[in-house]
């Protein structure tokens, strides 16, 4: 192991924790502080992989395709939360675990109608297919360096919204208590509106970012929707530091449990033995890291309340 492969895969797992930290951002925002259980989040941010694939490979903009991607899963969202998520505000979990489960089975036929069941590419930038010299042995994909920049300004952005806007301190009243917040004036209905409309919008993003990077197919939703699960308790339910911190730490593990691992295992093990074990390894550190914490902090790291 270099010290150059190593800094790459830490660059790595931060790029993933950071698209983790979209997309269990959306999710602590809807069950933190909505109390609505949204299985379905992923299949939103399946939804912006297709379309900013879509979008990016008949018109040439990647920029272009990653903001109607997220303008068409916002309108998505919309729809969703008027004619269905309204519903469910108050409802039991078992409710509403079942209800977005469904969403999860329409979407996935939706994409496989629209776009047949084999998956599709979504190509990377042209201006960002080259490589980035961020030192002298070590050259680093241009495209992976602006998922960085933009995952860190996302994430600094939703900060500031949610603790030093009125807006976060409208969704805080509401979540703390929503009948003393509807006294006192403040249209709890759209403010919870607006936050499953910015989830769906982080999720879109997400995304169409990760796109150029996985495989665009049906189900991606519900791969990455389980370790989203995990940030969410890991960092503590509600709370966006610590989906972030969460985020950071599952991404990494995960990263360099998949690189590393089998380096680690090639003296002891067979080659065809090391390839089926390592992985599962790998998978395994994610789930030992969220037992960990909950071991000492049954909260998670950063709980919004309590």
């Amino acid at each position: 192991m270099t010290t150059t492969l190593l800094i790459e895969q830490l660059l790595n797992g931060i790029g993933y924790g950071l698209m983790l930290f979209l997309l269990a951002a959306g999710l602590t925002l809807v069950f933190g502080i909505m109390d609505v259980m949204n299985l379905a989040h992923g299949s939103l941010f399946m939804g912006g992989a297709y379309v900013a694939a879509h979008v990016h490979t008949r018109t040439g903009s990647f920029a272009g395709a990653v903001l109607v991607a997220i303008g068409v899963i916002v309108l998505l969202a919309l729809v969703l939360e008027a004619l269905l998520v309204r519903r469910l505000y108050g409802r039991d979990h078992l409710s509403q675990v079942l209800a977005t489960f469904g969403l999860i089975l329409v979407a996935d036929d939706a994409v496989k109608m629209i776009w047949g069941p084999s998956p599709i590419m979504a190509p990377t930038p042209v201006a960002l297919s080259g490589p980035l010299q961020l030192l002298p042995d070590l050259p680093y994909p241009s495209y992976r360096v602006v998922i960085l920049v933009a995952g860190v300004l996302v994430a600094l952005a939703l900060y500031l919204l949610v603790n030093h806007t009125r807006l976060g301190m409208l969704v805080r009243a509401g979540a703390s208590n929503r009948p003393m917040a509807e006294l006192m004036g403040v249209r709890v209905g759209r403010v919870f509106s607006l936050l499953f409309v910015l989830g769906a919008a982080l999720a879109a993003l997400a995304g169409a970012l990760m796109g150029p990077l996985t495989a665009v197919q049906i189900g991606m939703g519900e791969d990455i929707l389980i370790p989203s699960l995990v940030v969410l308790v890991i960092g503590g339910i509600g709370s966006i530091r610590g989906a972030f911190v969460a985020a950071m730490l599952v991404g990494l593990v995960d990263t360099l449990g998949r690189a590393f691992v089998p380096m680690a295992l090639r003296p002891f093990l067979s080659p065809t033995l090391v390839s089926d074990l390592a992985p599962a390894i790998a998978g395994v550190a994610v789930y030992a890291l969220m037992a960990g914490v909950l071991a000492f902090k049954p909260a998670g790291l950063f709980p919004a309340r309590g």
